[in-house]
């Protein structure tokens, strides 16, 4: 790290920034998107369906993540910024209420709302980036419309939509990286300018997030329990529910949040826009999705539990574990926080479970996969109790 680095690494570790709390109200909105998509699952647990809430949250996560970046280098601290930013809530909240029908009538709603949250983000971050911020919005915009030009059309033309708006996301980075600003008399590429971010803050905006998403999963325990009657069983059952989302909660929080901030202040501009691209979306994605996913299976089996689970159910009980497991590793490798492989062959061991809840019954997977998960981090803390904090800090 040359002397410069360190010295903006002093520099944000004294300056480092809080969340407000109008960001998160916005997180809390943007959640909704992802209990809507937990609602799609639970109604149909099908690959297509599956395929189809990944093509969606994909999308839609993309966007926030834009917004990640917005407020962590534009803070909302004046009233034009505030109801801008509220402005764009409502977009993320049209888009929500419109996911059920998203692929039926309610596509250009959904659309729309897209539109919305784009144009707001473009218009804010121009104050950051001035005529530069046409680098990413421009196709974000085209992606906000392809998404609502596939509402007006349907079956592989609308899906077809979808991908080429998820492809115009995929490749906006790449064109950002191959144009330049001024600052101060030096050409600095544009994701160099938006990897000047303050770690502590973009962090901490998504570690609230994934906390807002389990806040999901454990609403998933009351609603799949109803007004059934709350005996020994039941009890036992929610218990373990609540244990398997406090153990992914330790994995991530208790070893990855901290190591993750060092990571990203040991480097900076285009390095660092890199490493949380890879990090805080391609990696976040299948984590966020793998609570939505096991938010789902709660719902499905959590009224059943002595009894043998259908296979749409049971996968998705281990395989939402599976998949925030796989997504944690992509995380930390993203970001050289070790060790991997304990992660790794928790999310096999996780798939392991579900025969167990197709042959025996709900409550034995869901023991099962508490005890994967328990496992997995007394042997992480047994064997490699300081290996995160060696690699942050190095």
């Amino acid at each position: 790290m040359s002397v410069v680095d360190a010295t903006t690494v002093e520099a944000e570790s004294a300056t480092g920034r809080r969340v407000s709390t109008l960001e998160l109200f916005f997180d809390l909105v943007f959640v909704f998107t992802i209990t809507q998509l937990t609602v799609l699952l639970t109604h149909d647990l099908s690959f297509a369906q599956a395929g189809r809430v990944l093509l969606i949250f994909a999308v839609l996560f993309w966007m926030y993540g834009a917004y990640a970046y917005l407020t962590n280098q534009v803070p909302p601290e004046t009233n034009a910024r505030r109801f801008s930013l509220i402005l764009g809530m409502c977009g993320f909240l049209t888009c929500a209420l419109a996911i059920p029908g998203v692929f039926r009538t309610s596509g250009v709603a959904f659309g729309l709302g897209f539109l919305l949250v784009t144009m707001v983000h473009s218009a804010l971050y121009a104050l950051a980036h001035g005529r530069y911020v046409l680098s990413f919005a421009l196709t974000n915009v085209l992606s906000a419309l392809c998404v609502t030009a596939a509402g007006t059309v349907h079956g592989r033309a609308g899906e077809g939509l979808w991908l080429a708006a998820l492809a115009l996301q995929a490749i906006t980075p790449v064109l950002s990286s191959r144009i330049t600003a001024d600052v101060g008399g030096e050409r600095v590429a544009v994701t160099g300018r938006v990897g000047t971010l303050d770690p502590a803050h973009f962090v901490e905006r998504h570690g609230l997030l994934l906390i807002i998403a389990f806040g999901e999963s454990v609403i998933a325990i009351g609603i799949g329990a109803g007004e059934l009657a709350l005996t020994w069983g039941l009890f036992g059952g929610a218990a373990l529910a609540l244990a398997l989302a406090a153990a992914l909660w330790w994995t991530y929080f208790i070893r990855d949040e901290e190591a993750a901030e060092h990571a990203l202040r040991a480097v900076s501009g285009r390095e660092r826009f890199r490493v949380t691209m890879l990090a805080y979306y391609y990696s976040f994605v299948p984590m966020l999705l793998g609570v939505a996913v096991l938010a789902a299976g709660v719902k499905k089996s959590i009224g059943h539990l002595p009894q043998q689970l259908p296979t749409a159910p049971a996968v998705a009980l281990a395989g939402g574990v599976a998949l925030f497991l796989a997504g944690n590793v992509a995380f930390r490798a993203a970001l050289r926080i070790t060790p991997l492989g304990y992660r790794a062959a928790g999310a096999l061991g996780a798939l392991a479970a579900v025969p167990l809840g197709t042959h025996v019954s709900s409550l034995t997977e869901l023991f099962a996969l508490v005890l994967v998960l328990i496992a997995m981090l007394l042997a992480e803390a047994r064997w490699a109790p300081c290996a995160h904090e060696d690699r942050a800090g190095a």
